[in-house]
């Protein structure tokens, strides 16, 4: 365990949240609450059928955790009323909703909507699109935001850049192709949650192929155009770009490339033009340094609901659950 985990474990202990984990019938949401109730960071709400959820704990004890079929749950036809009101202006029908409500993940958004549980965690074998409409459809984005983003929190081991090798990769998840207000957005919304889970100031440098106009080109002139709007936004944040990714984080190669640059090669928080380089970016780093990597976490959303990699493990669905927890403490 990194220890950006070990301070968000300990900061999760300290004020228990209640996570449902929608997908009870995969072995590694199993395995992965088996971890958090060893450590004793989160309540824990696992919904599925019980008896399959039964077979695939064998050998672990997850005693602990609360287990909810929603097929046969007691209060679905509330969840279901309540989810027909809500979307009755768009089309739904009652039987609609009850269909959905039968869907884990609608269950599980809908408990965190009524305050049953404070955060959702799934994405290990459902797609983004699956995890997120559920949860923009019932929560909606949060009151302070224009946009549903997502980031990734990277820990490469013996590297001394960042945040003693820590990062916040954004968006590397959710937006394909972000036009200049919106990655403007994306970097605010990533700097605060850089702020809120690594406990230090956000540096932030939107990244390009290019550093301070060496190419011409509309993807360049898109990273230019989002780092003004976010200055202009948020004057105080040390942000700034157009940079490549060396001169972002390597200060000899920052005051060659960009001299005067507020971040003098120290950017912690690294924002990509659009979902391509961000997911390439990401993976590389976690395949070929060996970074830890904790997410897809989203931002924007009213209350934490956090995607998953379908190739991540029990151990990254464990790590997620802590961001969660720390995420809706601050909620």
């Amino acid at each position: 365990m990194s220890n950006f985990l070990d301070a968000i474990v300990t900061r999760a202990k300290a004020d228990i949240q209640t996570i449902v984990l929608p997908e009870g019938n995969d072995i590694r949401t199993i395995h992965a609450a088996d971890i958090i109730l060893k450590n004793g960071y989160a309540n824990l709400i696992i919904l599925g059928d019980e008896a399959e959820i039964s077979k695939l704990s064998e050998g672990k004890d997850i005693s602990g955790a609360k287990i909810i079929n929603p097929l046969t749950a007691k209060n679905r036809l509330d969840y279901a009323d309540k989810l027909y009101e809500m979307r009755k202006a768009k089309g739904m029908t009652q039987q609609q909703a009850l269909d959905l409500i039968s869907n884990p993940l609608y269950y599980g958004v809908m408990m965190v909507k009524n305050q049953e549980a404070d955060g959702m965690v799934a994405g290990a074998c459902n797609s983004t699109s699956n995890v997120l409409r559920p949860s923009l459809q019932i929560l909606k984005t949060a009151p302070d935001s224009k946009l549903v983003s997502s980031f990734f929190v990277m820990v490469v081991p013996d590297c001394e850049y960042g945040e003693n090798g820590t990062f916040v990769f954004a968006d590397c998840g959710l937006n394909i192709n972000p036009n200049a207000a919106e990655v403007s957005e994306i970097a605010l919304a990533s700097a605060k949650s850089f702020k809120s889970l690594v406990n230090a100031q956000p540096k932030v440098a939107m990244l390009s192929f290019s550093t301070y106009c060496s190419a011409k080109d509309p993807l360049v002139e898109k990273m230019q155009e989002a780092t003004k709007l976010a200055k202009e936004k948020n004057p105080e944040l040390i942000i700034d770009g157009e940079l490549q990714l060396d001169a972002a984080i390597i200060p000899s190669v920052n005051k060659a490339k960009a001299p005067g640059s507020c971040l003098g090669g120290e950017a912690n928080v690294l924002v990509f033009p659009d979902l391509n380089a961000g997911n390439i970016g990401y993976k590389i780093a976690q395949r070929l340094a060996k970074a830890e990597a904790y997410g897809p976490i989203t931002q924007g959303i009213a209350k934490p609901v956090n995607d998953l990699s379908r190739g991540c493990s029990a151990e990254d669905i464990a790590g997620v659950v802590a961001i969660t927890c720390v995420q809706a403490q601050n909620n």
